[in-house]
Parts: structure tokens; C-alpha cells; sequence
């Protein structure tokens, strides 16, 4: 191909940009360019994105995240002061995927579910900006990071390469994959995983990066390894395995091997090269194991950032007692782990806030409803609290201006004015007790240094 220039700059962007430090790419900027095609396409929600989520992984001494479901989750989660999301595979898995079933985590979900979650996440982060903007209200910044659960690639190399470019079109900022057989997939947490050899997870993530390179985009990419409690390989090809076979083989020809922190460890110094993140999945949450897993990965690669993932698998207060849990995470921080998340908190705080509510209502009917909406008006008068107010909420108000816009200012069919919500919904008709109000964090902000 005839040079133009834009390799050459590309190659040393590579070398000289601190965003590219520790990070190897086994390809040249040639390459990238001759699969880039010719027209050159943006990607602003994933470019804005992954900007800003290496801006706060590396300007505070952790960035705490919650797992999302819906749109209207993470609009709440920004709303309370929460600078990233979520998205998490277990989930989508269970009650958001394009297949419209309830799946274990196992992969058995169309391969795009996840890009679309993240597409509607970021669709109703836009609106809630819009809403804001339209209204006078710059304060809050709703464009927050998504970070998302790419499972084991739902294939081969160029699966994973069409996957990650299908979350960088949702606008993912960052994208994890994991070192188990995409075919017998399964939670970090379930039993019977079965790891690829350590340089086919590595093509992975080169295929993961080697996409962002083509669309142009710095996402960030997460190397997941599940190496800690797996105990079958597919393969003995690599050398870097070999020290923890055992000799056996199982009925499906799979080679038995030593699972455990020496195991993940190993895995996770080859894959830092390829990575901005590493996460290793742990099976409780034990301070000392995550200090030598750190202690020894940041020996090979100092300042590789580790992530965290504060299970709700977990038993917190079996394994931990009230004054360990408070500190877990600051303690977590000043050994590298930057972030830190909870992934499947949507679907528990959406399924015990329903469960509540109908037992209450099923006992109380109307008296349990008022005082759910009171606690609502609670947060609202406290802390910010917008979805009370449900029409305006979705958006009724900023398309009453798009309505009076398009009629001159002289439509007679806005929706929001006349309505039962402005009428009865008065900040003044809002006030409750303060006891009804949310208890405020007793944890220090992870934005303290």
C-alpha cells in the first residue's frame, strides 16, 4: 500500500502517548491502517468515554462502580454520584438479552445483547442531558464510562474482534474479556470452567485492541482471568501452562490442572502486556490474597491497574466482620486495585425492592404504595431525587419544548401542563419526615487521595 503519512504518525503516538505505556501490540500501524477502509467514522460516546474513564482511574485512588440493568438504573446512579457503570454479562444474561429469556451465566444469549445494553444505556444517559440542558441544568455530567462484560468472546479470535466493535458502536469505554472456552462458559463463580491456553486468551485481547486500533478508539481493555478456581485447560500446546497440569485428562479430553492464586497470577503477568486492566475473579474476599496477587503482578508490570469485583456471591458479613467490609476497599486501593464494582447489583437491588414492595402491598394494599412515594419525596427534597416526578422524568417536559419549537410557541397539545403530575406533585406537597430519608454514605469518598 502506498504510504501516506498516517502510519508513521500512528507508530509514534504508540510509542510516545503515557496512555500507551506497558502496552504491547504484536501488529504495526500498516496493518491498522489497511483494515481501517477509507472512510474515516466517529465514535464519540466510546472516544469521550474511554478519555474520561483513564482520566478518573488515574486522578483519584479508586473508581467504585455499580452493575446496571436498564437506562434508567444508571441514570439514578449518576443522579447519586457515581462516575462509571457497569454493564455486566451475568445480567444481561438473566433479564436483558435479545433472546428475551432468563439465562444462567453461561453464555447462552445472542452475542449483541450485550452492545445493546450498553447502546440503551447510553441512549438514556443522552436523554437525561437533554432533559437537564433543556431546562437550564448543567451540573451533573451524564456521559458516565461504561465499562462491559465481553464473557469469553461468544467464539474465536474474530468473534472477539466483531464483538469489540460492536461495543465500541454502543459506545463502551471499556471492555473486559475472560480466559475460559467461550463454548462451556461460566460464571466465575459456578464450577466446571474450562480455561483456554494462555496465548489463545492472549489473541483475544490482541484481537480486542487490534479493533478499537481500526474504529480509532482508545478503549480500555480488561483481561479477566478465572484461573484461580478453574481447573480444566483445553490444551497442553503452551509452556506457560504446562507447571500446573496434573497428568489427567477428563472424559471430553480436557487437561486437569492446579487451580489457585499461583495459577492466576502466572496468567495474569502474561496478559498485563495487552491490557489496561487486570482482574483476577476471586472466591471470597480476602485482603491478603488480593495483596499477594498484587504484590506479585505489580513486581512484573509496575503501575498496571487491577480490578475488583465485590461480589455479591460473596457472604459479606460471614467472611467479614462490619469494621473490615467499611475498610475493604480503601485497602483494596493503596495496593492498585483502581477499580472496584459490584457487578450484579441491579439485579438484586431490582429484585428485592419489587419483592418488598408487593409482600408490603399484598399486606397494607394503598398504605404500602404511600410510603414507598413518600421515602420518594424523601430523596427528592434531600438528595436530588428526580423519578418521583415520573412524566417529566422520561422526558414529557423536553418534548413539550420540541413541540412548542416545531408549532412557533402556539401548540395547544403539550402534555406536561394540565397534567395530574403538575398538579399534585408540588415540591411544597413533597415534604416528609426526615427519618424517611436514606441514611448518607458512612465510607470516605473514594475521591480522597
Amino acid at each position: 500500500m502506498a504510504k501516506n503519512g498516517k502510519a508513521s504518525k500512528q507508530e509514534m503516538n504508540w510509542s510516545a502517548n503515557p496512555r500507551w505505556a506497558g502496552v504491547t501490540r504484536p501488529y504495526t500501524a500498516e496493518d491498522v491502517e489497511r483494515l481501517r477502509g477509507s472512510l474515516r467514522i466517529e465514535y464519540t460516546l466510546a472516544r469521550n468515554g474511554a478519555e474520561r474513564l483513564w482520566e478518573l482511574l488515574h486522578g483519584q485512588s479508586y473508581l467504585p462502580a455499580l452493575g446496571a440493568m436498564t437506562g434508567n438504573q444508571a441514570i439514578q446512579q449518576v443522579k447519586a454520584g457515581l462516575q462509571a457503570i457497569y454493564v455486566s454479562g451475568w445480567q444481561v444474561a438473566a433479564d436483558a438479552n435479545d433472546a428475551g429469556q432468563m439465562y444462567p451465566d453461561q453464555s447462552l444469549y445472542p452475542a449483541d445483547s450485550v452492545p445493546n445494553v450498553v447502546r440503551r444505556i447510553n441512549q438514556a444517559l443522552t436523554r437525561a442531558d437533554q432533559i437537564h440542558h433543556a431546562e437550564g441544568k448543567n451540573g451533573i455530567y451524564w456521559f458516565a464510562p461504561l465499562i462491559a462484560d465481553a464473557e469469553a468472546g461468544f467464539g474465536g479470535n474474530l468473534n472477539a474482534f466483531e464483538l469489540m466493535k460492536a461495543m465500541i458502536e454502543a459506545g463502551a469505554a471499556c471492555v473486559h474479556f475472560e480466559d475460559q472456552l467461550s463454548s462451556a462458559k461460566k460464571c466465575g463463580h459456578l464450577g466446571g470452567k474450562v480455561l483456554v491456553s494462555t496465548g489463545e486468551a492472549i489473541q483475544k485481547l490482541v484481537a480486542a485492541r487490534l479493533a478499537a486500533d481500526v474504529m480509532g478508539v482508545s478503549t480500555l481493555i480488561m483481561a479477566r482471568t478465572d484461573a484461580n478456581s478453574a481447573h480444566l485447560l483445553t490444551s497442553d500446546i503452551d509452556p506457560r501452562d504446562r507447571e500446573f497440569l496434573t497428568g489427567n485428562r477428563t472424559a471430553e479430553g480436557f487437561f486437569c490442572i492446579r487451580g489457585g492464586l499461583e495459577s492466576a497470577i502466572a496468567r495474569s503477568v502474561s496478559y498485563a502486556p495487552y491490557a489496561d486492566l487486570l482482574w483476577w475473579e476471586t472466591s471470597e474476599p480476602n485482603l491478603e490474597e488480593a495483596r499477594q496477587f498484587a504484590e506479585a503482578v505489580l513486581a512484573e508490570h509496575p503501575g498496571k491497574m487491577l480490578a475488583y469485583n465485590c461480589s455479591p456471591s460473596f457472604n459479606w458479613k460471614k467472611k467479614l466482620d462490619d469494621t473490615s467490609i467499611a475498610r475493604f476497599q480503601t485497602e483494596l486501593a493503596a495496593m492498585g486495585y483502581k477499580f472496584q464494582f459490584i457487578t450484579l447489583a441491579g439485579f438484586h437491588s431490582l429484585n428485592l425492592s419489587m419483592f418488598e414492595l408487593a409482600r408490603a402491598y399484598r399486606l397494607k394494599g394503598m398504605a404500602a404504595y404511600s410510603k414507598l412515594q413518600e421515602r420518594e419525596f424523601a430523596a427528592e427534597r434531600d438528595f436530588g431525587y428526580e423519578a418521583v416526578k415520573h412524566q417529566q422524568f422520561v422526558g414529557t417536559g423536553y418534548f413539550d419544548m420540541v413541540t412548542q419549537v416545531i408549532a412557533g410557541g402556539n401548540s395547544s397539545t403539550t402534555a406536561l401542563a394540565g397534567s395530574t403530575e403538575a398538579e399534585q406533585f408540588r415540591v411544597e406537597d413533597g415534604v416528609v419526615p426526615a427519618e424517611a430519608s436514606p441514611d448518607e454514605p458512612s465510607t470516605p469518598s473514594p475521591r480522597a487521595a
